[in-house]
C-alpha cells in the first residue's frame, strides 16, 4: 500500500541558484507544485537568486564554503562530482531535479523516486566540448583536456541513476537518448508571457541573448549590416562580447541591460525577432511571439518545436549571415500568415500553468506506476 500524496516528502535539486535565467524559471514553477520541498544546490548567491528564493529553505553543498564559488562555480567542475553525491536525501520519498550540469548525480534510497528535468546533457562535456575549446584560453583549454574526459565518463554513470528523464524539447530527448542512452518524456517548459500587447512594430529587429559563441548572434549583426537594417541587441557578458561590438555597423544598437518594462516594449516594438542559435528549446522566441512579433530563427533545435514556419515566424537552414540576410528579405518581402493578435495568442500557449499541469500529472504518474502512491 503506498502514502498518500500529501505524506510525501518531496526535495527539488537544481544545479546551482547564482543568476535569474531560464532554468530558474522552471524551478520556480517546481517550488510552486512542492511549496514545502527544500532545493538543494551546489551553491546559492541570496543576492543574484531570484527574489522569491529567499522565502524557501534553501539547503547547499559543501563547496558553498569554498572562498569565491558562488562567482566562479563553473571552475569547480571536478569538485561538483563527490559535492553532489555526498548529499544525503534517504529521508525523500521524491526528488526532482532541474539539470543542466552535474546535480542528476544526487543518490536517492533505492525506493524513491528520482525524476530529472534535463534541460539539457552539460553542453561544454558533450557535443560542445570542441567549440568551448578553441574560444577558451590555452590555460584553461589544457585543464579542459584534462578534466573533461573523467566528467564524461562520471556524467554517463550519473544519469543511469535517474529513474525517469523529462526533457524540455524533442531536441534535448534525443540527446539523452544519444550520450546517456536513456528515454526521456518531453514536456515543454513555460516562457515568460510578455506584458506588453501586439502593437504595429517600430523600423527595427531585436536580438535577446548572451554574448556566447554557440549563440551565433555575430550571425544577426552581420545580416543586419549587410542589408542596412537596424538591430536593437539585448544582453552582455560572454566570450564574443568584445567581438560582437567590433564587427557592428552603424545601424546596430546594443542597449546592455534593460528592466521587465523596457523588456516588453522592446518586443512589442520589434518588426521581428531574429534567432541565429541552435537552443534545446529557446525561451527568448517564445516570449516574442507572447508579444506578436514573428521569429526568424535557424530551422535547428528547439525553435522547430515552437515557431510555425510560414505562420508565426520563417526558418533559414544554414548557419550563414547570407542566409539570415535571405529570410529577413523574404520576410520583409511576403511577411508571415497569423496576425501579430494571433502570434501572440498561440505564444501564451506555453504559460506556466500548462507546464505545470503536465509536469504535475506526470510525476503522479510516475509514483502511482512505482507504487509509491
Amino acid at each position: 500500500m503506498g502514502k498518500a500524496l500529501q505524506d510525501l516528502k518531496v526535495a527539488l535539486v537544481h544545479d546551482w541558484l547564482v543568476g535569474n535565467a531560464g532554468g530558474e524559471r522552471v524551478l520556480l514553477d517546481m517550488h510552486r507544485l512542492w511549496p514545502n520541498a527544500p532545493i538543494y544546490t551546489l551553491v546559492y548567491d541570496e543576492e543574484r537568486a531570484p527574489a522569491w528564493t529567499r522565502e524557501c529553505d534553501v539547503r547547499t553543498t559543501q563547496l558553498q564554503r569554498i572562498p569565491g564559488a558562488k562567482s566562479h562555480h563553473k571552475m569547480l567542475l571536478s569538485l561538483m562530482p563527490r559535492a553532489w553525491e555526498e548529499l544525503d536525501l534517504t529521508s525523500y520519498d521524491l526528488v526532482v531535479s532541474s539539470c543542466m550540469s552535474c546535480c542528476k548525480g544526487v543518490i536517492t534510497r533505492p525506493d524513491a523516486l528520482h525524476v530529472c528535468y534535463c534541460h539539457s546533457p552539460i553542453r561544454y562535456v558533450w557535443d560542445l566540448y570542441q567549440d568551448y575549446a578553441r574560444h577558451t584560453d590555452p590555460v584553461r583549454r589544457a585543464a579542459m583536456r584534462r578534466i573533461i574526459p573523467r566528467v564524461r565518463q562520471w556524467d554517463f554513470v550519473a544519469a543511469q541513476r535517474v529513474d525517469y528523464f523529462v526533457a524540455n524539447s524533442a531536441y534535448i530527448a534525443k540527446r539523452i537518448k544519444k550520450f546517456y542512452r536513456r528515454e526521456a518524456k518531453v514536456i515543454h517548459p513555460a516562457s515568460p508571457v510578455s506584458a506588453a500587447e501586439p502593437r504595429e512594430p517600430d523600423d527595427y529587429y531585436l536580438v535577446v541573448s548572451r554574448f556566447v559563441s554557440y549563440k551565433r548572434v555575430d550571425l544577426a549583426i552581420q545580416a543586419c549590416n549587410a542589408l542596412g537594417r537596424k538591430l536593437k541587441v539585448v544582453g552582455s557578458g560572454g566570450e564574443m562580447e568584445e567581438q560582437l561590438r567590433e564587427i557592428a555597423g552603424p545601424t546596430i544598437e546594443f542597449m546592455g541591460y534593460v528592466t521587465d518594462e523596457q523588456m516588453a516594449d522592446l518586443y512589442a516594438g520589434a518588426r521581428a525577432f531574429l534567432f541565429p542559435g541552435v537552443e534545446d528549446f529557446g525561451l527568448t522566441p517564445v516570449e516574442a511571439m507572447s508579444a506578436g512579433v514573428p521569429v526568424l530563427a535557424l530551422g535547428q533545435g528547439g525553435a522547430l518545436e515552437t515557431v510555425q514556419d510560414g505562420r508565426t515566424g520563417r526558418f533559414f537552414y544554414e548557419q550563414t549571415p547570407e542566409a539570415m540576410a535571405a529570410c529577413i528579405e523574404e520576410f520583409e518581402r511576403d511577411g508571415v500568415n497569423a496576425t501579430r493578435e494571433e502570434i501572440a495568442a498561440y505564444g501564451r500557449t506555453f504559460s506556466p500553468e500548462r507546464f505545470r499541469e503536465e509536469l504535475g500529472s506526470y510525476v503522479r504518474e510516475l509514483l502511482i506506476r512505482e507504487g509509491i502512491l
